[in-house]
Protein backbone atom coordinates (compact mmCIF):
# COMPACT_ATOMS: atom_id res chain seq x y z
CA UNK A 1 0.00 0.00 0.00
CA UNK A 2 0.89 3.43 -0.53
CA UNK A 3 0.20 4.23 3.10
CA UNK A 4 1.03 1.24 5.70
CA UNK A 5 -1.93 0.29 7.80
CA UNK A 6 -1.31 -1.63 10.54
CA UNK A 7 -5.28 -3.33 10.53
CA UNK A 8 -5.07 -4.22 6.71
CA UNK A 9 -1.97 -5.60 6.83
CA UNK A 10 -2.97 -8.21 9.99
CA UNK A 11 -6.56 -9.07 7.97
CA UNK A 12 -4.51 -9.80 5.00
CA UNK A 13 -1.85 -11.20 6.78
CA UNK A 14 -4.54 -13.50 8.74
CA UNK A 15 -6.38 -14.28 5.11
CA UNK A 16 -3.47 -15.27 3.26
CA UNK A 17 -1.29 -17.06 6.08
CA UNK A 18 -3.60 -18.81 8.22
CA UNK A 19 -7.08 -19.19 6.24
CA UNK A 20 -4.61 -19.90 3.12
CA UNK A 21 -7.23 -17.59 1.32
CA UNK A 22 -6.80 -14.99 -1.24
CA UNK A 23 -7.21 -11.39 0.20
CA UNK A 24 -7.92 -9.18 -3.28
CA UNK A 25 -10.64 -9.75 -5.39
CA UNK A 26 -9.57 -8.74 -9.22
CA UNK A 27 -12.66 -8.76 -11.22
CA UNK A 28 -13.42 -8.19 -14.77
CA UNK A 29 -16.45 -5.55 -14.04
CA UNK A 30 -17.53 -5.44 -17.66
CA UNK A 31 -16.71 -7.06 -20.89
CA UNK A 32 -16.11 -4.21 -23.50
CA UNK A 33 -13.28 -1.75 -24.55
CA UNK A 34 -13.83 1.96 -26.46
CA UNK A 35 -9.77 1.33 -27.33
CA UNK A 36 -8.94 -2.02 -28.66
CA UNK A 37 -5.23 -2.02 -28.53
CA UNK A 38 -3.72 -4.64 -30.98
CA UNK A 39 -1.45 -6.24 -27.95
CA UNK A 40 -4.73 -6.80 -25.98
CA UNK A 41 -6.60 -9.95 -25.94
CA UNK A 42 -9.04 -9.42 -23.20
CA UNK A 43 -11.27 -7.09 -25.78
CA UNK A 44 -11.68 -10.10 -28.22
CA UNK A 45 -13.57 -12.31 -25.58
CA UNK A 46 -16.11 -9.63 -25.23
CA UNK A 47 -20.02 -10.99 -24.15
CA UNK A 48 -22.84 -10.78 -22.09
CA UNK A 49 -22.24 -8.48 -19.11
CA UNK A 50 -23.14 -9.06 -15.22
CA UNK A 51 -25.48 -7.41 -14.04
CA UNK A 52 -25.24 -5.14 -11.14
CA UNK A 53 -27.08 -7.50 -9.08
CA UNK A 54 -24.57 -10.54 -10.18
CA UNK A 55 -22.15 -8.22 -8.98
CA UNK A 56 -23.38 -7.23 -5.98
CA UNK A 57 -23.79 -11.12 -5.16
CA UNK A 58 -20.39 -11.60 -5.89
CA UNK A 59 -18.83 -8.93 -3.30
CA UNK A 60 -21.12 -10.26 -0.73
CA UNK A 61 -19.44 -13.98 -1.48
CA UNK A 62 -15.86 -12.40 -1.38
CA UNK A 63 -16.64 -10.69 1.44
CA UNK A 64 -17.71 -13.57 3.58
CA UNK A 65 -14.66 -15.71 1.42
CA UNK A 66 -12.45 -12.76 3.17
CA UNK A 67 -11.74 -11.08 0.91
CA UNK A 68 -10.42 -7.37 1.62
CA UNK A 69 -9.31 -5.56 -1.68
CA UNK A 70 -11.96 -5.33 -4.33
CA UNK A 71 -10.35 -4.12 -8.12
CA UNK A 72 -12.49 -3.56 -10.81
CA UNK A 73 -10.35 -3.84 -14.19
CA UNK A 74 -11.00 -4.97 -17.84
CA UNK A 75 -11.95 -4.28 -20.04
CA UNK A 76 -12.21 -0.73 -19.86
CA UNK A 77 -14.41 -0.11 -16.25
CA UNK A 78 -15.43 3.11 -17.22
CA UNK A 79 -17.96 1.97 -19.86
CA UNK A 80 -20.13 0.26 -17.10
CA UNK A 81 -22.75 3.36 -16.14
CA UNK A 82 -23.62 1.46 -12.90
CA UNK A 83 -19.76 1.60 -12.11
CA UNK A 84 -20.15 4.20 -9.20
CA UNK A 85 -23.26 2.17 -7.40
CA UNK A 86 -20.78 -0.88 -7.70
CA UNK A 87 -17.98 0.42 -6.09
CA UNK A 88 -19.88 2.29 -3.39
CA UNK A 89 -21.31 -1.33 -2.51
CA UNK A 90 -17.68 -2.52 -2.41
CA UNK A 91 -17.10 0.17 0.10
CA UNK A 92 -20.13 -0.20 2.18
CA UNK A 93 -19.62 -3.63 2.56
CA UNK A 94 -15.98 -3.08 3.89
CA UNK A 95 -13.70 -3.37 1.43
CA UNK A 96 -10.70 -1.55 -0.19
CA UNK A 97 -11.24 -0.34 -3.88
CA UNK A 98 -9.44 0.19 -6.47
CA UNK A 99 -9.69 0.66 -10.24
CA UNK A 100 -7.61 0.05 -13.71
CA UNK A 101 -8.62 2.27 -16.55
CA UNK A 102 -7.63 3.06 -19.79
CA UNK A 103 -8.39 7.10 -19.28
CA UNK A 104 -10.52 7.38 -22.34
CA UNK A 105 -13.26 8.78 -20.13
CA UNK A 106 -11.67 10.22 -17.52
CA UNK A 107 -12.27 13.26 -17.80
CA UNK A 108 -16.29 13.23 -18.15
CA UNK A 109 -16.55 10.86 -15.21
CA UNK A 110 -13.44 11.64 -12.93
CA UNK A 111 -16.39 13.04 -10.23
CA UNK A 112 -18.45 9.97 -10.18
CA UNK A 113 -15.41 7.89 -8.52
CA UNK A 114 -15.59 8.76 -4.93
CA UNK A 115 -15.55 5.60 -3.54
CA UNK A 116 -12.45 4.11 -5.60
CA UNK A 117 -9.23 4.42 -3.40
CA UNK A 118 -6.54 3.74 -5.60
CA UNK A 119 -7.03 4.27 -8.88
CA UNK A 120 -4.50 3.38 -11.63
CA UNK A 121 -4.39 4.86 -15.03
CA UNK A 122 -2.73 2.89 -17.99
CA UNK A 123 0.04 5.22 -19.45
CA UNK A 124 2.17 3.69 -21.87
CA UNK A 125 3.95 6.65 -23.37
CA UNK A 126 3.63 10.27 -24.42
CA UNK A 127 5.29 11.05 -28.19
CA UNK A 128 4.57 7.20 -28.60
CA UNK A 129 0.92 7.01 -27.32
CA UNK A 130 -1.01 7.85 -29.79
CA UNK A 131 0.53 4.84 -32.10
CA UNK A 132 0.21 2.44 -28.98
CA UNK A 133 -3.11 3.08 -27.78
CA UNK A 134 -4.57 4.90 -30.81
CA UNK A 135 -5.52 7.93 -29.30
CA UNK A 136 -4.34 11.91 -28.61
CA UNK A 137 -2.11 12.38 -25.46
CA UNK A 138 -3.48 15.33 -24.71
CA UNK A 139 -6.60 13.75 -24.21
CA UNK A 140 -5.30 11.24 -21.83
CA UNK A 141 -3.45 13.78 -20.23
CA UNK A 142 -6.79 16.61 -20.45
CA UNK A 143 -8.69 13.39 -17.97
CA UNK A 144 -5.44 12.31 -15.97
CA UNK A 145 -5.63 16.33 -14.57
CA UNK A 146 -9.16 16.29 -14.28
CA UNK A 147 -8.80 13.49 -12.12
CA UNK A 148 -6.41 14.24 -9.75
CA UNK A 149 -8.11 18.06 -8.93
CA UNK A 150 -11.01 15.87 -8.40
CA UNK A 151 -9.53 13.45 -6.05
CA UNK A 152 -8.02 16.66 -4.12
CA UNK A 153 -11.53 18.29 -3.79
CA UNK A 154 -12.57 14.54 -2.83
CA UNK A 155 -9.75 14.38 -0.06
CA UNK A 156 -8.36 10.97 -1.15
CA UNK A 157 -5.39 10.47 0.34
CA UNK A 158 -3.84 8.38 -1.96
CA UNK A 159 -2.31 9.30 -5.10
CA UNK A 160 -2.94 8.39 -8.60
CA UNK A 161 -0.64 5.92 -10.15
CA UNK A 162 0.08 6.04 -13.53
CA UNK A 163 0.61 2.29 -14.91
CA UNK A 164 3.42 1.56 -17.76
CA UNK A 165 3.99 -1.40 -19.83
CA UNK A 166 7.11 -1.24 -21.29
CA UNK A 167 7.55 -2.15 -25.29
CA UNK A 168 9.68 -1.93 -28.07
CA UNK A 169 8.00 1.69 -28.55
CA UNK A 170 7.89 3.35 -25.87
CA UNK A 171 11.66 3.56 -24.22
CA UNK A 172 11.97 6.66 -25.62
CA UNK A 173 9.29 8.34 -22.98
CA UNK A 174 10.02 6.25 -19.92
CA UNK A 175 12.42 9.14 -18.22
CA UNK A 176 9.74 11.43 -19.70
CA UNK A 177 7.14 9.35 -18.21
CA UNK A 178 8.98 9.77 -14.53
CA UNK A 179 8.88 13.17 -15.18
CA UNK A 180 5.76 14.00 -15.65
CA UNK A 181 4.41 11.63 -12.79
CA UNK A 182 6.72 14.07 -10.60
CA UNK A 183 5.06 17.06 -11.64
CA UNK A 184 1.67 16.08 -11.34
CA UNK A 185 2.49 14.61 -7.83
CA UNK A 186 1.47 11.19 -8.68
CA UNK A 187 2.70 7.70 -8.64
CA UNK A 188 4.20 5.54 -11.69
CA UNK A 189 4.27 1.39 -12.25
CA UNK A 190 6.47 -0.01 -15.22
CA UNK A 191 6.26 -3.76 -16.01
CA UNK A 192 7.21 -5.22 -19.07
CA UNK A 193 5.06 -6.05 -21.56
CA UNK A 194 3.93 -9.99 -21.53
CA UNK A 195 3.55 -11.32 -25.03
CA UNK A 196 0.39 -13.34 -24.86
CA UNK A 197 0.03 -16.52 -27.23
CA UNK A 198 -3.17 -15.69 -28.76
CA UNK A 199 -1.87 -12.12 -30.01
CA UNK A 200 -0.34 -12.89 -33.48
CA UNK A 201 3.63 -12.76 -34.34
CA UNK A 202 3.54 -9.65 -36.59
CA UNK A 203 2.09 -7.75 -33.56
CA UNK A 204 4.76 -8.49 -31.05
CA UNK A 205 7.66 -8.41 -33.92
CA UNK A 206 6.03 -4.40 -34.16
CA UNK A 207 5.44 -3.92 -30.78
CA UNK A 208 7.66 -6.41 -28.73
CA UNK A 209 11.36 -5.43 -26.65
CA UNK A 210 13.76 -6.27 -29.09
CA UNK A 211 16.47 -4.16 -28.60
CA UNK A 212 17.52 -5.39 -25.38
CA UNK A 213 20.66 -3.34 -24.35
CA UNK A 214 18.57 -0.39 -24.84
CA UNK A 215 15.91 -1.89 -22.85
CA UNK A 216 18.44 -2.53 -19.99
CA UNK A 217 19.65 0.61 -20.17
CA UNK A 218 16.10 2.10 -20.22
CA UNK A 219 15.25 -0.51 -16.85
CA UNK A 220 18.41 1.10 -15.02
CA UNK A 221 17.41 4.45 -15.49
CA UNK A 222 14.75 3.93 -13.64
CA UNK A 223 16.46 2.32 -10.89
CA UNK A 224 18.39 5.56 -10.40
CA UNK A 225 15.80 7.26 -10.79
CA UNK A 226 14.02 5.46 -8.06
CA UNK A 227 17.14 5.68 -5.87
CA UNK A 228 16.96 9.57 -6.27
CA UNK A 229 13.55 8.80 -4.49
CA UNK A 230 11.00 9.78 -8.11
CA UNK A 231 7.93 8.66 -7.37
CA UNK A 232 8.59 5.07 -8.63
CA UNK A 233 6.33 2.25 -6.90
CA UNK A 234 8.27 -1.01 -8.05
CA UNK A 235 10.96 -2.40 -5.93
CA UNK A 236 14.86 -2.11 -7.05
CA UNK A 237 14.71 -5.86 -6.60
CA UNK A 238 11.77 -6.46 -9.08
CA UNK A 239 13.28 -3.70 -11.29
CA UNK A 240 17.17 -5.41 -11.58
CA UNK A 241 14.50 -9.06 -12.20
CA UNK A 242 12.65 -7.00 -15.13
CA UNK A 243 16.05 -5.89 -16.21
CA UNK A 244 17.63 -9.25 -16.45
CA UNK A 245 14.53 -11.07 -17.47
CA UNK A 246 14.27 -13.07 -14.24
CA UNK A 247 11.46 -15.08 -13.28
CA UNK A 248 12.89 -17.14 -10.81
CA UNK A 249 10.99 -16.04 -7.48
CA UNK A 250 8.26 -18.58 -6.08
CA UNK A 251 4.95 -17.21 -7.46
CA UNK A 252 2.78 -16.96 -4.77
CA UNK A 253 0.02 -15.05 -6.63
CA UNK A 254 -2.77 -17.29 -6.32
CA UNK A 255 -2.85 -17.18 -3.46
CA UNK A 256 -3.23 -13.42 -2.85
CA UNK A 257 -4.93 -12.23 -5.65
CA UNK A 258 -7.98 -14.19 -7.18
CA UNK A 259 -8.61 -13.54 -10.58
CA UNK A 260 -12.64 -13.49 -11.63
CA UNK A 261 -13.09 -12.87 -15.02
CA UNK A 262 -16.75 -10.80 -16.12
CA UNK A 263 -18.60 -13.95 -16.61
CA UNK A 264 -17.57 -15.39 -13.36
CA UNK A 265 -15.15 -17.71 -14.41
CA UNK A 266 -12.20 -17.84 -11.60
CA UNK A 267 -9.04 -18.68 -13.42
CA UNK A 268 -5.96 -18.62 -11.80
CA UNK A 269 -4.05 -15.53 -12.93
CA UNK A 270 -3.98 -13.50 -16.03
CA UNK A 271 -1.54 -15.47 -17.48
CA UNK A 272 -3.00 -19.25 -16.63
CA UNK A 273 -6.03 -18.74 -17.43
CA UNK A 274 -7.45 -21.86 -17.33
CA UNK A 275 -11.44 -22.09 -16.32
CA UNK A 276 -11.85 -23.77 -12.91
CA UNK A 277 -15.34 -23.21 -12.21
CA UNK A 278 -17.96 -20.77 -12.06
CA UNK A 279 -18.30 -18.30 -8.61
CA UNK A 280 -21.82 -16.17 -9.64
CA UNK A 281 -23.17 -20.05 -10.69
CA UNK A 282 -21.82 -22.53 -7.95
CA UNK A 283 -20.33 -19.81 -5.23
CA UNK A 284 -16.57 -18.27 -4.22
CA UNK A 285 -16.05 -20.82 -1.62
CA UNK A 286 -17.31 -23.62 -3.43
CA UNK A 287 -15.45 -23.09 -6.87
CA UNK A 288 -12.12 -22.27 -4.49
CA UNK A 289 -11.97 -26.05 -2.41
CA UNK A 290 -13.11 -27.53 -5.84
CA UNK A 291 -9.90 -26.15 -7.77
CA UNK A 292 -7.29 -26.42 -4.97
CA UNK A 293 -5.51 -29.58 -6.63
CA UNK A 294 -5.58 -28.26 -9.84
CA UNK A 295 -4.40 -24.94 -9.02
CA UNK A 296 -1.04 -26.27 -7.15
CA UNK A 297 -0.23 -28.17 -10.55
CA UNK A 298 -0.69 -24.86 -12.93
CA UNK A 299 1.34 -22.88 -10.64
CA UNK A 300 4.31 -25.71 -10.27
CA UNK A 301 4.24 -26.08 -14.54
CA UNK A 302 4.17 -22.33 -14.92
CA UNK A 303 7.22 -20.77 -16.37
CA UNK A 304 6.48 -17.43 -14.53
CA UNK A 305 5.59 -13.79 -15.95
CA UNK A 306 6.65 -10.03 -14.28
CA UNK A 307 2.99 -8.79 -14.23
CA UNK A 308 4.37 -6.35 -11.10
CA UNK A 309 1.60 -6.89 -8.87
CA UNK A 310 1.79 -11.05 -8.88
CA UNK A 311 5.71 -10.48 -8.95
CA UNK A 312 5.88 -7.77 -5.96
CA UNK A 313 3.45 -9.12 -3.94
CA UNK A 314 5.16 -12.71 -4.14
CA UNK A 315 8.27 -11.60 -3.30
CA UNK A 316 6.55 -9.33 -0.34
CA UNK A 317 4.49 -12.45 0.86
CA UNK A 318 8.16 -14.63 0.55
CA UNK A 319 9.47 -11.07 2.96
CA UNK A 320 11.98 -10.05 0.71
CA UNK A 321 13.10 -7.56 2.70
CA UNK A 322 13.92 -4.59 -0.13
CA UNK A 323 10.70 -4.94 -1.27
CA UNK A 324 8.98 -4.59 2.02
CA UNK A 325 10.77 -1.33 2.24
CA UNK A 326 10.20 -0.13 -1.36
CA UNK A 327 6.85 -1.49 -2.86
CA UNK A 328 4.16 1.11 -2.42
CA UNK A 329 0.93 -0.30 -4.09
CA UNK A 330 -0.97 -3.87 -3.72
Amino acid sequence: MSRFNPILAMRALWQIRVRKRPFVLSHGVNAQCNMRCKFCEYWKKAGKEPTKEEIFKLLDDARDFGIGVYNAWTVEPLLRKDLPQIMAYAKKIGMITSMVTNGKLLYERAEELVDVDYLSVSVDGVESYKEIRRMDFETLLKGLKKAIEVRKLQKKKNPILMNCVLTGKNLDDVETLILLAKKLKVKISFEPVHEFPGISKEVWNDIGIRDMEKFRRTVDRIIELKTQDYPIINSKTYLKMVRDGKTDYKCLASGIIINVTYDGTLETCRVQNEPLGNVIWDGLESVWENSKERRKEIVKNCTGCLFFGYTENSLMQSFNPEVLMHYEWM
